[in-house]
């Protein structure tokens, strides 16, 4: 009688321990592992989810933040070039205008006349003509733009040889390519309007 007793006492201590175990292993089957976990590592608890969670939602700020230093620093930036662009300012000029060849190649078309430079005042002339019926005028019209075109070719062809020749012998040991465009592109502007200003006079030996 005793040992039916104690049996019985020992069954529906084990039957109690399997019940309360297997609510607990429901419960660890119900939590999905996180995608994000490592696998072999238990899955994080809601207090690290939910701090991992409002520490990426503070991320977009961080960027905004950043995002914002960086079109402040742009603004600067560009402002310290139009400032350079004006008053020549070696340091801020955009990378096209620095350097020693570059600045020669602005000081030869700046110290000379060029027909380039009057291109588009004599355009705006010529359209203005063109708008004239009358006979064969408008043929003379076409006939000055041929003219002017032509003037334009020829002094930029001489201009370009000149350059070329003058940065050979200031320069022979630096790289000059592209410096001969840069400078005929500068003459095809008028003298006011050309960035960075012009540092030398009409006639001035750069």
């Amino acid at each position: 009688m005793f040992r039916s007793r104690s049996t019985s006492k020992a069954d529906k201590a084990d039957k109690a321990e399997q019940a309360a175990a297997k609510p607990a292993a429901a419960d660890q089957s119900k939590q999905a592992r996180d995608p994000q976990a490592p696998k072999g590592r238990p899955t994080p608890k809601r207090s690290e989810a939910q701090s991992q969670r409002r520490s990426l939602a503070s991320t977009p700020a961080k960027g905004k933040d950043a995002s914002k230093r960086a079109r402040e620093a742009r603004r600067a930036d560009m402002a310290r070039q139009r400032e350079a662009l004006a008053n020549g300012d070696e340091r801020f000029l955009p990378a096209r205008d620095k350097g020693p060849v570059r600045r020669f190649a602005r000081d030869f078309v700046d110290a000379r006349y060029s027909v380039a430079e009057f291109f588009l005042p004599l355009a705006v002339l010529i359209l203005v003509l063109s708008m004239i019926n009358r006979g064969a005028f408008q043929t003379y019209v076409l006939l000055a733009w041929m003219i002017v075109i032509a003037l334009i070719v020829i002094n930029s062809a001489i201009t370009g040889i000149a350059l070329k020749r003058a940065l050979k012998q200031r320069f022979p040991d630096e790289n000059t390519r592209g410096a001969v465009a840069y400078a005929l592109m500068r003459t095809l502007q008028m003298r006011r309007l050309r960035l960075p200003k012009p540092k030398v006079a009409r006639g001035e030996k750069p």
